[in-house]
């Protein structure tokens, strides 16, 4: 019988001790987390720029996996944490000028102490980030200024403030509030286009909201209105009223390197804006970037004025087809009829 006991002890202690370090390890702890990158109308017109949620603590050895379920591109990027001066953001991933010299393979781990960057994904890619130290960290996305959130990795000893259930509640409620304040925009648009001129065209429109953790951006990626009538000699203006996200008026052939700067014989109006001739259906013009000035910050330069109007005089009757050439592929697009 003490035999038996012995052995049952032993047996029990020897449990004891590898549930101790399975718990010290931090494996038994580990988990992934879900999140969103972007959200969209069912016509791809309205695109929710956000990280959904834009905000999400976690433990040490914990990863995140993000969705990204619209054709929009969108990146998960962390820059180097905490530099003086701050890390130089890059462009888009990959491209030279900034603090990421390239993208970072999926399921990499990210400590604050390099940048990491998801490639520009699309169509319900993913991409997973693992956190091996504690600590707050920014998360951006590359190609969309005010699209930001912030990762809160908290040592394992520390009680988590949400469990997924509550995330996906919030990504949910944010999404349906920023494509319902969407179609809101959609409708000021047109009606800001109509009391502009008979001749005006709003180009997107778009706005920013703040939460504790970052920021979100809406944008309509529509011309509104998307067909308009006007005889021969009249010109046309186009104006982009979203406060960040960049469009193009482009009839013809869209240009075969960078969208910016704009095309050849394109001139600047006293105002600033920018104007062209059209003299037939076929011809090719260009607006280049349509876009505001970044916002200023207390200590830097001040942004010159951004370009945000193009206009065109049309010489020739018909029907004159354009788009955006950065979202031409979600139906942004319109044209302009031509009498005599």
């Amino acid at each position: 019988m003490k035999a038996f006991r012995s052995i049952t002890l032993l047996t029990l202690s020897g449990s004891i001790f590898t549930f101790a370090v399975l718990i010290a390890s931090g494996a038994v702890y580990a988990a992934n987390w879900q999140a969103t990158a972007g959200s969209e109308s069912t016509d791809e017109g309205i695109q929710a720029l956000a990280f959904l949620p834009n905000g999400l603590w976690v433990h040490v050895g914990d990863s995140i996996t993000w969705t990204f379920p619209t054709p929009e591109i969108h990146t998960v990027t962390f820059l180097q944490q905490d530099t003086t001066p701050q890390q130089v953001r890059p462009p888009r991933p990959g491209v030279s000028g900034g603090g990421c010299p390239g993208t970072t393979p999926d399921g990499s781990s990210f400590d604050g102490s390099t940048c990491l960057t998801s490639p520009e994904l699309v169509d319900r890619q993913t991409y997973t980030v693992t956190f091996p130290q504690a600590g707050n960290f920014k998360l951006v996305c590359l190609v969309h200024n005010n699209m930001t959130g912030a990762v809160h990795v908290l040592a394992p000893s520390e009680p988590l403030p949400h469990d997924q259930a509550f995330y996906d509640d919030q990504a949910h409620k944010r999404q349906t509030e920023l494509l319902a304040d969407g179609a809101e925009l959609e409708g000021q648009a047109t009606a800001t286009a109509r009391q502009s001129s008979r001749d005006a065209v709003s180009v997107g429109i778009g706005e920013i909201v703040a939460t504790g953790e970052g920021s979100d951006t809406v944008s309509v990626m529509r011309f509104r209105r998307d067909s308009i009538v006007v005889r021969v000699g009249d010109t046309v203006e186009w104006t982009n009223l979203d406060p960040v996200t960049a469009h193009t008026v482009t009839f013809g052939d869209a240009p075969s390197g960078p969208p910016q700067p704009p095309s050849a014989g394109v001139t600047v109006d006293s105002d600033g804006a920018r104007h062209a001739l059209l003299a037939s259906p076929g011809g090719s013009v260009h607006s280049g970037f349509l876009v505001t000035a970044l916002q200023d910050r207390t200590g830097l330069a001040q942004s010159p004025l951004g370009v945000t109007r193009f206009r065109v005089t049309f010489t020739a009757p018909g029907t004159f087809n354009y788009m955006c050439v950065l979202h031409a592929d979600l139906g942004m697009v319109g044209r302009v009829i031509v009498h005599r």
